[in-house]
């Protein structure tokens, strides 16, 4: 059975963990989490500029520090939440690549995979937890390392899960959207903020045979 990707934002990460183990007892389960909230305000602490393009984070050297220990302790406190089948990985220690973005300092564009480390755990009926880091290492949006893992594993489907209920336009949830038409107003400027990147994950997903769900988004090819 093709696995499912779910995508954590930081902020609902160990809420989340009854979601993944009610899916767990259906269907293989791969989850990938962020840690916004908690780099952004730990950068904040440590003097160090938060700043965005795009929806991705600029990563300096230092900047980059703090994201590995922010990932780790929300990588930590997310697997107790899931418990025993909960398999802890961090992606540049288990040959997650990506392209880097010199823009954006010591970023990445992920690369599709589907990593010997992550396969033997769904093998094993585990849960791997993976934090979206690439060898380097480089700081990867974690919506984008979830597509990336997604189409690499031949998922059947991604879900992001976030605070919001799903993709908001004109103030309401639109329950569908095609992956052109995404992409039309991404490029219009219709979205800011960590949406774009979510959302162009999805659009990648969806075109590559993964079908996508941002919450309540329905997002199509």
């Amino acid at each position: 059975m093709n696995p499912v990707v779910v995508k954590l934002g930081g902020a609902v990460a160990e809420s989340a963990a009854d979601l993944v183990l009610e899916l767990a007892e259906n269907e293989p389960v791969v989850v990938v989490h962020g840690a916004g909230q908690q780099i952004s305000a730990e950068m904040e602490r440590r003097g160090l500029d938060v700043q965005f393009v795009g929806g991705r984070r600029v990563t300096c050297k230092d900047a980059l520090e703090v994201v590995r220990d922010s990932m780790h302790d929300v990588n930590e406190r997310l697997c107790a939440a899931i418990g025993g089948p909960a398999v802890p990985l961090f992606g540049d220690e288990i040959g997650l690549r990506a392209t880097q973005v010199p823009t954006l300092g010591m970023v990445g564009d992920p690369l599709p995979c589907a990593p010997e480390e992550v396969l033997a755990a769904l093998d094993e009926g585990l849960i791997p937890v993976v934090a979206p880091l690439a060898e380097g290492p480089l700081n990867v949006n974690a919506d984008e390392m979830a597509a990336a893992l997604a189409v690499g594993l031949g998922a059947e489907r991604i879900l992001f899960v976030t605070d919001v209920p799903g993709l908001l336009h004109g103030g309401d949830v639109v329950p569908v959207i095609g992956a052109d038409e995404a992409g039309q107003l991404l490029d219009a400027g219709a979205f800011e903020g960590g949406i774009i990147p979510k959302l162009r994950a999805a659009i990648t997903a969806a075109q590559l045979g993964v079908r996508a769900e941002i919450g309540r988004t329905a997002v199509v090819a």
